[in-house]
């Protein structure tokens, strides 16, 4: 029977564990509407798979990322882990950095590794909307810290279903020496080798970096898009941004008022020649402060120039926050801005 492994959701899917089930059930179809759902289906996917024997000796992971550059689809962080001692073992299974295979060879050597129940791995799945979000919140979180935090993810989770984790090998994303001292300092009891294209130096890696790959791949060509405007089309090309079909997708796919689709990860730079005919909008508030700012015809306004960025002054933003002059359908709802989760 194979290793348990996931279909790859259209939406945000944390933290997905491989391992070999004790029931029947090899492959688990999930849809995940919040992250709080996601872990609750982790917790009931942990009970019905224990862990196999040779978790309790020493481990080692490789860990590493597929899509981080394309402005379609989800950033996904995959690991491998396995015992110390099989080691050798896995260098002779012939896996290599997925970018220097093609798909086919990927697909089948994931099949390889589904089914060896030597192997355990796992992915995080972070979905277009999510990585544009934590880019253009008030308190930004870049692309690096956004894959600093999947990684330990991923290392958190490993440890937490109960396998003895000593040795971690990733590739770098920013500087290694400072990498590898933050995940140090996370995790002190691991052993930590954080170097450039380790994709191409350690099998451990190149197993991981074949699981994000495919598991990007197959979000990708299964991705359903939840809007149904008419004339919508799947031919995105690679979603890269340098891909002539992927441009044209996203100039036949634009709205001027209400952006892209969930697909796109808006926030990124490819995106922004597309915002020049964009609508203006403007929100009117339907009573005024006595400390609110006013425009020549007696009403404040917050105005949206671009997708994700106000051109409101700070003033404006605590008078709006404060509820001093808000929209009526607010008010009426006892609706509150908040900035603290």
């Amino acid at each position: 029977m194979p290793t348990f492994c996931a279909i790859f959701p259209s939406k945000s899917a944390e933290v997905i564990a491989g391992f070999k089930p004790s029931n029947s059930l090899s492959i688990l179809c999930l849809q995940f509407g919040g992250r709080e759902r996601e872990r609750e289906r982790e917790r009931e996917m942990e009970a019905a798979a224990p862990l196999p024997r040779w978790a309790s000796e020493p481990c080692f992971m490789g860990i590493d990322e597929a899509g981080r550059g394309p402005v379609l689809g989800p950033m996904v962080y995959g690991c491998l882990y396995c015992a110390l001692s099989y080691k050798n073992t896995l260098a002779s299974l012939k896996f290599a950095d997925s970018k220097t295979l093609n798909e086919e060879k990927r697909e089948e050597l994931f099949e390889t590794l589904k089914g060896n129940n030597d192997i355990g791995w796992a992915v995080d799945i972070i979905d277009p909307r999510e990585l544009s979000a934590k880019m253009l919140k008030k308190i930004k979180i870049n692309l690096n810290e956004i894959s600093h935090d999947s990684a330990m993810g991923l290392v958190a989770k490993v440890i937490d279903i109960g396998v003895l984790l000593t040795e971690v090998y990733i590739d770098t994303v920013g500087d290694p020496e400072k990498y590898r001292m933050k995940l140090s300092e996370r995790f002190p009891g691991i052993k930590f080798v954080v170097a450039k294209k380790a994709d191409s130096l350690y099998p451990v890696v190149s197993g991981a970096s074949i699981v994000a790959k495919v598991t990007r791949d197959r979000a990708l060509r299964d991705w359903v898009l939840q809007e149904t405007a008419e004339n919508m089309q799947r031919n995105f090309g690679s979603g890269y941004p340098g891909d002539p079909e992927t441009k044209a997708w996203l100039a036949h796919h634009k709205h001027s008022v209400f952006g892209f689709p969930t697909l796109v990860r808006f926030s990124w730079g490819t995106c922004t020649p597309y915002f020049r005919d964009i609508v203006e909008v403007l929100w009117e508030p339907d009573e005024l402060d006595d400390n609110g700012s006013v425009n020549r015809n007696g009403k404040r306004q917050l105005k949206l120039s671009s997708v994700g960025v106000t051109g409101c002054k700070r003033k404006s933003e605590e008078i709006e926050s404060s509820g001093k002059g808000r929209c009526k359908f607010f008010l009426a709802r006892k609706l509150e801005q908040i900035s603290h989760f």
